[in-house]
């Protein structure tokens, strides 16, 4: 591996699947402001995600809709509209 091109800085982060609450501990260097007691009892930072292998229909084998920013939405208000023509 070349040197000096990887980060420095890797720590304990702990990274939590907002849809269904699974969280798990891995090193990284993701900035984040947020932090967590885990189940261990120690403090770590936070990185929410929105999907995980918990909660993603590949994995899972349910369709299941996550959805943050309201796109689903935007996009049925459009197709009816379009729909009424």
């Amino acid at each position: 591996m070349k040197k000096g091109i990887h980060p420095e800085g890797y720590r304990l982060v702990v990274f939590k699947d907002i849809s269904n609450d699974y969280s798990f501990i891995t090193r990284s260097t993701a900035i984040t402001k947020d932090t967590i007691v885990h189940t261990d009892g120690k403090e770590y930072p936070l990185v929410k995600l929105d999907i995980s292998h918990m909660s993603h229909p590949f994995y899972t084998g349910k369709i299941k809709l996550v959805d943050t920013a309201g796109r689903v939405d935007k996009f049925r208000t459009r197709y009816a509209k379009k729909e009424q023509k």
